[in-house]
């Protein structure tokens, strides 16, 4: 049976709790198609996101590598199209204090990469499990970028293969409960259906 790499971002700055995070580990070993997700967490930490990606997909070859981060403002699950040779943390540092302004991801990397996962139909499978569901074009420069930018690049530059793509989740109803700003959210269970459902779609057209 094939693997899918699922991964979610710790906690970070004013967020005490990361649903990238919890649907990472609640999907965990979860069946997909003929496929099994095995989920991970990554450090929001610039340095360590390369290194830590490149040693789970060692460890478990994957065929799909499917990463997770908070968008916290958003209202629906985001299907990342594009990640671009750029870091800039925008006043926000990782976890480990790091700042960025205008630096690449990589040195000498191409300004961009697609993702190559089928996003078009994972986000017709989304919303067919009724969940809310978009693409976009905007994965900021922050960490989750970072993370879409380096398992393509990862592909391009390696003997690896595997679909690569990120997800960008809202804020869980727990959570926006708690910040009480009218925050858009979602259920975390209606976020794990959304993305078994895209995932299944992945898996088949492989």
């Amino acid at each position: 049976m094939s693997e899918i790499l699922l991964t979610g971002y710790e906690p970070f700055g004013e967020f005490e709790r990361n649903p990238a995070s919890q649907l990472a580990t609640r999907l965990d070993g979860t069946t997909v198609g003929d496929a099994t997700i095995v989920g991970r967490e990554l450090p929001v930490v610039f340095d360590r996101v390369r290194p830590a990606l490149e040693a789970a997909i060692d460890d478990h070859d994957p065929d799909i590598v499917c990463g997770l981060g908070l968008a916290a403002g958003r209202n629906t699950l985001s299907l990342e199209r594009v990640g671009i040779n750029l870091r800039d943390t925008a006043g926000i540092p990782d976890n480990e204090e790091r700042t960025a302004v205008d630096e690449p991801a990589i040195d000498d990397g191409p300004d961009a990469y697609f993702a190559t996962l089928p996003l078009r139909t994972m986000k017709e499978a989304m919303l067919e499990a009724g969940v809310p569901t978009t693409l976009s074009t905007d994965a900021g420069t922050h960490a989750c970028n970072n993370l879409l930018y380096a398992a393509r690049h990862l592909v391009e530059t390696s003997d690896r293969e595997f679909g690569a793509g990120f997800v960008h989740v809202p804020l869980s109803h727990e959570q926006a409960a708690e910040r009480d700003d009218g925050e858009p959210s979602l259920a975390l269970e209606a976020m794990a259906d959304g993305l078994v459902a895209g995932l299944e779609r992945a898996v088949a057209e492989r």
